[in-house]
């Protein structure tokens, strides 16, 4: 997946995020580094949110990992999805 410009690929995954969740906020709102789960997060996610995100990372991405562990670091942030999915 390098083929990806960088900053395309985080803004994809931040609406992928806004919109499998449902939430009431912008693409910009989101900051790279920012937390996505946890009594931290801004954007208030919760383990519902990571199963729709994980679903929606499979079929867009081919992320299929069903280690939950390896998924959690994964997704602490934009700038960890990003990488992981242009590492692959």
């Amino acid at each position: 997946m390098s083929n990806f410009d960088s900053n395309e690929l985080k803004n994809e995954l931040k609406q992928l995020i806004i919109d499998e969740c449902e939430k009431e906020c912008e693409v910009e709102d989101i900051s790279d580094d920012e937390i996505l789960f946890g009594s931290d997060a801004n954007l208030e996610l919760d383990s519902l949110d990571a199963l729709q995100i994980s679903l929606a990372l499979n079929k867009r991405y081919a992320l299929n990992t069903t280690d939950s562990k390896k998924l959690r670091k994964i997704m602490v942030s934009i700038n960890s999805l990003a990488h992981h999915i242009q590492s692959k």
